[in-house]
């Protein structure tokens, strides 16, 4: 099983899930949006994709521009951040095993199957 979030109105998102639709993976499609992160599910998201929480950070939205740039923040801090805010998420993100990767370009998704 191969779990996509997703965020349908996002043009590398829809490409990243074609990718895998393509591949006949066998999909879980979360739209993050609707079905919101816990922080203890972002944090296990971070973990397998071996990056700090600030590099899953969109920093060009203009929530964090408004409310959070130039602030300093613990890691644990920047992870109730974006569950409160999903929109802060990037994306999308597929996990396949123990594998994570953000399809950023899509076709970096091929690198997990």
């Amino acid at each position: 099983m191969t779990t996509i979030y997703h965020n349908p109105r996002c043009t590398k998102s829809r490409e990243t899930l074609a990718i895998l639709e393509e591949k006949n993976e066998d999909i879980k499609i979360v739209k993050y949006l609707d079905t919101l992160f816990t922080e203890q599910e972002l944090s296990k998201v971070i973990y397998l994709l071996n990056i700090s929480p600030i590099d899953l950070v969109r920093k060009n939205e203009a929530v964090w521009k408004e409310k959070f740039k130039g602030k300093s923040f613990t890691d644990n801090e920047l992870i109730k951040i974006m569950v409160d805010n999903p929109k802060l998420i990037e994306r999308p993100i597929v996990i396949k095993n123990d594998k994570a990767i953000i399809g950023r370009p899509p076709q970096k998704v091929i690198d997990i199957l």
